[in-house]
């Protein structure tokens, strides 16, 4: 990472404004923001972990399941007749 010395001059030298980033400045921005990077990462990976073994995501699964079997059931009355007679 380079980082450009800046400095601004304006008409009169007497109010000169002059801003040096040296490579010390540069280094710790640099860390700070690798740092907040990592830290929103692990956040992210720690919360998806989280949701991964949530029983939330599997009961809706079921739930999901459920209501398709019922829904079946409704639409093709013939079949669950087909099943029940089958199964005498």
């Amino acid at each position: 990472l380079r980082c450009p010395m800046l400095s601004f001059s304006g008409m009169n030298s007497q109010y000169a404004r002059r801003e040096i980033f040296c490579r010390n400045t540069c280094h710790e921005l640099k860390r700070f923001w690798e740092r907040e990077i990592g830290k929103q990462t692990y956040y992210r990976e720690s919360e998806e972990y989280r949701l991964g073994r949530s029983a939330l995501r599997k009961l809706r699964e079921e739930w999901r399941q459920r209501l398709e079997a019922k829904l079946r059931l409704r639409n093709n009355p013939d079949e669950t007749e087909k099943r029940a007679n089958m199964g005498r």
